[in-house]
């Protein structure tokens, strides 16, 4: 396995500098400009990056996250990591533990030789030993296989393409570069942008080698889907399976972009209900912004994970974990392409209304009041309708996590109005203080809740000050789910305690649509006076 994963690394990582090696050469033909200390400069930064980050992390870690690196782990965990790493000959990693609810996992450090894995709370309280232990060796796969040395490695070439961008983008207007500057730096952005997608991917070609570690290691992929269900999907409440544990862009098991939601969902004969699983992985197969979304992350969908450690279920004579058998109704194109319009649509309104604009200026047209009237106009209905479609004004009816979770035609765009009621367990982002998100877990899953009051600032206070009041108490709350691809709920209001907490951003955005309608309005009945 580790040679293929090399080879697949190698090849990339050639591919990569061979496309910075073209940008090179293209500057040397075409100009006498020495760039070298621009692309030495990058190199540095990175190299330095790459030194201190880890330290700079423990630090984060610490203040931020209140993570503790001192406490005693589960004696089957303490062996168990002890057995991996003696067979890979690596050093045992520094633990790291956060004392919050939502589950999550991950790794950094140098090499494998300084690894720290970090465990939240809620990876002891939802999964089961077996489960812990393959979550746990999926993160000492990222270190035995030098995951945070390949990846810096292979970063390094988007850090100088764009570095090139940048000198060339600046001296646009210079004689030294004979007019070739525009050239190399639109050629320097699109292999900038292509690099960026290959680093990406192999970021996720690395996951599922960390996948295939951590099977190769428990002898159980089994457990290894059902962690991953548990915590990407989130079936994980009620477990009868329940750790015995008690204590009080990292190489993580999941993606944080893409997987904050959590599913939980019914139990059959101990196991989650495959149903409920199938349930959940309909989105990642049947709607296309998935694809567009994983092409944009360093993690392979959930769904197609689950899949590929099916497939190797036979070979530790266990039945495959699920199998994806239910039947698409539809394509879900026509919503898809619907939805892109509406999103771009009034990007597309700005820059046409900025060309109406400047050939009237050009052409001495004398009432461009009315063109500004007419585009402010044309403004507010592309922008109103995708408002609309983001903050549905349907009813808000009572909703569980696994039903929402079950929902295909939604994205960042089509929003379902939604009435949630259960337990806040944790903040969106495990442990960080600074975070104002919440997860909250009802009888049949966790989700992702985003808390986002208009002005910046004020959610940062609320982090710091106000939303560990929040923590283990019963909430009510009413708001839009939407996926991005992360499954969530943005916040209307929030019910605690027999009080009304509210969330300002629908109310003052809508204020300001409308508004936005009245005064073109105003500068259409102003042109003709």
């Amino acid at each position: 396995m580790k040679k293929n994963l090399l080879g697949i690394s190698l090849i990339t990582i050639t591919s990569l500098y061979c496309l910075l090696a073209a940008v090179i050469i293209l500057i040397t033909l075409l100009t006498d400009i020495p760039v070298l200390y621009g692309i030495i400069t990058s190199i540095v930064i990175l190299i330095l990056q790459f030194i201190i980050s880890p330290y700079l992390t423990d630090l984060c870690m610490k203040w931020f996250y209140h993570a503790s690196f001192d406490v005693d782990m589960p004696e089957y965990l303490k062996n168990f990591i002890t057995e991996v790493c003696n067979n890979h000959q690596m050093s045992i990693p520094r633990i790291g533990y956060i004392e919050d609810g939502a589950p999550n996992a991950f790794t950094y450090g140098h090499t494998k030789n300084d690894a720290r894995v970090v465990l939240t709370k809620g990876i002891f309280d939802l999964l089961s030993e077996e489960e812990v232990k393959a979550v746990v060796a999926h993160e000492l796969g990222h270190a035995s296989h030098y995951d945070m040395l390949f990846m810096t490695v292979a970063q390094l070439v988007p850090l100088v393409l764009y570095a090139i961008y940048e000198i060339f983008r600046s001296r646009d207007n210079d004689n030294d570069d004979k007019g070739y500057g525009v050239l190399i730096s639109a050629v320097a952005y699109l292999l900038y942008i292509i690099s960026n997608y290959i680093v990406l991917g192999l970021s996720r070609t690395r996951e599922y080698y960390a996948d295939s570690f951590s099977i190769e290691e428990t002898k159980n992929p089994n457990a290894l889907a059902s962690a991953l269900v548990k915590v990407g999907y989130g079936l994980a409440a009620n477990s009868n399976t329940k750790s015995s544990h008690n204590t009080a862009n990292a190489l993580g098991i999941f993606d944080a972009k893409t997987s904050k939601s959590l599913i939980v969902s019914s139990y059959d004969d101990g196991f989650v209900s495959r149903d409920n699983i199938k349930q959940a992985m309909k989105w990642e197969q049947w709607n296309i912004w998935a694809k567009w979304y994983e092409l944009n992350s360093t993690h392979p969908l959930i769904s197609k994970r689950l899949l590929a450690i099916s497939k190797r279920c036979g070979e530790y004579n266990q039945e495959p974990f699920i199998t994806f058998d239910l039947e698409k109704p539809e394509s879900y194109l026509d919503d898809f392409l619907l939805e892109v319009l509406i999103s771009f649509l009034p990007s597309i309104i700005v820059l046409l209304a900025i060309a109406a604009i400047s050939f009237a200026i050009v052409l001495e047209y004398e009432n461009i009041l009315l063109i500004c009237g007419i585009s402010l106009l044309a403004l507010f209905v592309a922008s109103y309708w995708k408002f609309r479609r983001r903050y549905s004004s349907k009813p808000f009816e009572n909703r569980t996590v696994k039903d929402l979770l079950s929902e295909v035609k939604v994205s960042h765009i089509t929003s379902i109005p939604c009435t949630l009621e259960g337990t806040i367990i944790g903040r969106g982002n495990p442990g960080c203080i600074f975070n104002e998100d919440f997860i909250i877990k009802d009888s049949t899953g966790i989700v992702f809740l985003d808390y986002n009051q208009p002005i910046r600032i004020v959610n940062k206070i609320f982090a710091l000050f106000k939303s560990p009041e929040y923590f283990n108490k019963n909430i009510k709350v009413t708001g839009w789910y939407r996926r991005s691809p992360v499954p969530y709920v943005e916040i209307k209001t929030m019910e605690i305690d027999g009080q009304e907490k509210k969330v300002y951003t629908y109310g003052l955005t809508k204020g300001l649509y409308l508004a936005m309608g009245i005064a073109s309005i105003v500068l259409i009945i102003l042109s003709f006076l």
